[in-house]
């Protein structure tokens, strides 16, 4: 079995894969001094809840965007499944893929792994988006190459500032509200999220669309992917598990 790790800003995701099944998925908060010992008595405990021997493990990838984690985790898979950890972004993992951007060591683990998987379902050229701590719109050519793409801030972000830089305002869900005009601070606030958000995301499809001069597909993933979906109807795919599957991609890849 391959334990594929995704560690994002705020949680991280640890999957199984048997073979090609994903057979479990478990998520932890992001915290750069938890130790190897804490993630594996939380790790190999719901291992052994779902039904599967944690001595199974036999390969293990990460992609992180949290450099502080890599080592613990690294410690994770050496001593507690007795494996070597590959880690998306060091020399000796192959991607498979070129990075056509000017400074390629700038492209975060995440935004190739997405692409690699994205392509790898779909083909190209594809825009990717994903709805995390930032909302990132990917591109893949029609060689499954990364030629760039557009960062904005995550939606929760937004919300979180909105908060944190206001004296009055609330914390807020982010949901599709009854009116565009909202009759009170609450439902004003939400339009503004909901609706900014469609408009943001409708327009860089459109401009990036239109810049790269031919027809794109564009595939979502992330947990916010949903919300926005019926709204924006320029979606070709919802793909919940996309970073872990391009983990399993690259493990794939690099596993001579």
């Amino acid at each position: 079995m391959l334990l594929a790790i995704d560690v994002g800003n705020t949680n991280s995701k640890f999957a199984v894969f048997d073979g090609d099944k994903l057979v479990s998925q478990f998520r932890l908060r992001t915290e750069p001094k938890r130790t190897a010992d804490e993630y594996a008595a939380w790790l190999t405990q719901l291992m052994q809840l779902q039904g599967f021997d944690p001595g199974s493990i036999k390969g293990a990838i990460l992609a992180s965007v949290v450099p502080a984690v890599n080592l613990h985790l690294r410690r994770l898979c050496e001593t507690y499944f007795k494996t070597k950890l590959l880690i998306v972004g060091e020399p000796d993992v192959d991607l498979g893929i070129k990075v056509l951007i000017d400074r390629p060591q700038d492209a975060g683990a995440d935004r190739l792994v997405g692409v690699i998987a994205a392509y790898k379902r779909h083909g190209g050229p594809l825009i990717s988006i994903d709805f995390g701590s930032a909302t990132t719109f990917d591109l893949i050519d029609k060689d499954g190459n990364f030629i760039g793409g557009v960062l904005a801030p995550g939606v929760e972000l937004t919300i979180e500032s909105f908060y944190l830089m206001t004296a009055r305002l609330p914390r807020i869900r982010v949901e599709k509200p009854a009116n565009v005009i909202g009759k009170a601070t609450v439902p004003a606030m939400q339009s503004g999220i909901f609706w900014g958000y469609v408009g943001l995301i409708e327009s860089l499809i459109k401009r990036i669309r239109a810049e790269y001069g031919e027809p794109m597909k564009v595939v979502a993933t992330g947990g916010l992917a949903t919300v926005f979906k019926d709204e924006i109807g320029l979606f070709d795919a919802i793909e919940p598990d996309l970073m872990s599957l391009g983990l399993l991609e690259i493990w794939r890849r690099n596993r001579r």
